[in-house]
């Protein structure tokens, strides 16, 4: 038997899942089309500028790839790479110069695929 509250999980993961899906789709395309602010943030990580410009692409797809993996089925692996990711993605601003604002605006990015992998870790339980 289908109950009220099942039903509401489900909504709420419906929901996660687009979350993630947008956040990491449009993070994937600005990668794709190398994002010039972004190039820093690799730069600041050690890579050179004419590296950071050639991977940018493929970190753009991964991220793509992810959204799209997300949207049909939520692997806890996956989405335990999105919280790692967008979390060091968020924490990169503020170390490489910016504001800690800059961080704590983005908290939804990395909070969001947390949010939905403790919701169906424990919806299996």
């Amino acid at each position: 038997m289908v109950t009220n509250s099942d039903k509401s999980i489900e909504i709420i993961i419906w929901v996660l899942k687009v979350g993630v899906f947008g956040i990491f789709l449009g993070h994937g395309s600005y990668a794709i089309q190398v994002h010039p602010p972004w190039i820093h943030f690799l730069e600041f990580s050690g890579f050179s500028k004419e590296i950071a410009i050639k991977i940018m692409p493929f970190i753009g797809y991964l991220d793509i790839l992810v959204a799209i993996s997300v949207l049909i089925k939520p692997l806890r692996i996956v989405l335990i790479w999105a919280v790692f990711w967008t979390f060091l993605t968020a924490l990169i601003r503020p170390i490489a110069g910016g504001s800690i604002v800059d961080f704590i605006e983005r908290s939804g990015n990395w909070t969001t695929p947390l949010a939905l992998y403790l919701l169906l870790k424990w919806k299996d339980k």
